[in-house]
């Protein structure tokens, strides 16, 4: 319990929904920046299907990696903790093949449905258990479906994230083909140069 003049400590909710209305502002969350914007396009092209998909964005924050699915054909479940993000998430795609749930993107409430990808960027490494999300998360993907998992290291003091090798090792149990690409070098994605850890995996399941 806290005395009168002591503030509760903010749930993870209330902090990203203290930072809703101003998180766009970075060149690699708004990709208001045309240049940002058609580099995260060309990148989401090669990680995802050909084929139109049922893509589910964990922790997908206001939108932006879904609007970019969306309007590459591909059908756009969403989930984040934020209702304010979930709320900018569903304007900004409003009319689209797409849908927002305020929930854990550890355990996304989306039953018993099932996808042909799993979105994440920026998450995993967030979460205290990241080998049990993926596990859980693998059991959302339909035979043959795919990871596309935008991660990294930050900070040089302090560092925080999850190292390639360590996210390489946890999926290597839960799908046949991973592939890492390597993100830092390319400024484009970022707004600006960048010095540490970025990449992706992108993992494919077997389909039987």
């Amino acid at each position: 319990m806290t005395t009168s003049d002591e503030a509760e400590p903010a749930t993870a909710a209330e902090d990203w929904d203290s930072r809703a209305a101003s998180f766009d502002e970075e060149p690699d969350h708004g990709l208001r920046d045309t240049g940002v914007r058609r580099a995260w396009a060309d990148r989401l092209r090669g990680w995802l299907p050909a084929a139109a998909s049922d893509v589910l964005d964990l922790g997908c924050g206001t939108g932006s990696l879904s609007l970019l699915a969306a309007e590459q054909g591909h059908r756009v479940t969403g989930v984040d903790s934020s209702p304010a993000m979930v709320d900018l998430a569903r304007a900004k795609l409003a009319g689209r093949d797409a849908a927002f749930l305020v929930g854990d993107a550890a355990m996304p409430p989306v039953g018993e449905q099932r996808f042909d990808v799993v979105l994440v960027r920026h998450v995993l490494w967030t979460l205290p258990d990241p080998g049990r999300a993926l596990r859980h998360w693998r059991e959302l993907l339909r035979p043959g479906g795919r990871f596309v998992l935008v991660e990294g290291v930050w900070g040089t003091i302090g560092p925080v994230g999850i190292p390639a090798d360590r996210l390489t090792r946890l999926l290597a149990p839960l799908a046949g083909d991973v592939r890492l690409e390597g993100l830092s070098d390319d400024a484009l994605l970022w707004g600006r140069q960048v010095t540490d850890e970025r990449y992706a995996v992108v993992a494919v399941t077997a389909r039987s």
